[in-house]
């Protein structure tokens, strides 16, 4: 399949800092720095994730590594190059996301540092393009297992967040959320919102993480 890119042009590239605690700051061209949108709407359960962390480190490693990996095979199949076959886990997720990755068109954007002096936030998104025809901000997930929808109810927050931020930096609407999901067990997930459903429980998250900064 041949993927069609229509890029936007314009957006600058950002600084990004990433403190001890794991916490990641990015810097806009008017020079404000606000955290990462991944920080503030997993924030709650940052203590969690890093004792869990420092109790399976190794594991952890694997598991980052691994997610990188999809998606370097992800963005390289979607620019229309050869996908290496040179990490056999990594490389049979990405095989079994490959169907719901056809749904994707008229790809406007990958990777791209995107922030907003509204929300306060910053970030990277993975990709923003047409899902099934409607503008769509596109994030490719890897998992142990399948999710439940309320297991992923911070993801739908951090492309609600990349939703707001694309409208305001290019003026063009996303109109759903799509969330790609691959399984370390040959399942795969897609989950498609509104991104106007996610609006309170993301303020909520941002609420959240600056009262606890004060």
């Amino acid at each position: 399949m041949n993927f069609i890119h229509t890029p936007v042009s314009g957006l600058e590239e950002l600084r990004s800092v990433t403190q001890k605690d794991g916490s990641r700051f990015y810097s806009t061209p008017d020079g404000k720095d606000y955290p990462s949108v991944t920080t503030v709407v997993g924030w709650e359960k940052r203590e969690f994730f890093k004792e869990w962390r420092e109790k399976n480190a190794e594991e952890s490693k694997r598991i980052l590594a691994n997610g990188t990996k999809v998606h370097e095979m992800v963005e390289d199949y979607l620019n229309n190059k050869e996908v290496e076959r040179d990490n056999f886990r990594a490389y049979e997720q990405f095989t079994n996301l490959k169907s719901l990755l056809h749904n994707i068109t008229d790809i406007r954007a990958q990777e791209v540092p995107l922030y907003s002096h509204l929300l306060g936030l910053a970030g990277r998104v993975d990709c923003v393009g047409c899902y099934n025809g409607v503008p769509s901000i596109i994030d490719f997930k890897t998992s142990k297992r399948l999710k439940s929808k309320d297991q992923v109810e911070d993801y739908f927050c951090q492309t609600t967040a990349y939703a707001i931020m694309w409208h305001q930096l290019t003026g063009e609407k996303i109109s759903q959320i799509a969330i790609l999901i691959t399984t370390g067990y040959g399942d795969i997930q897609e989950y498609l919102e509104d991104p106007r459903n996610y609006v309170v429980p993301l303020k909520n998250k941002i609420d959240n993480y600056l009262r606890s900064c004060q």
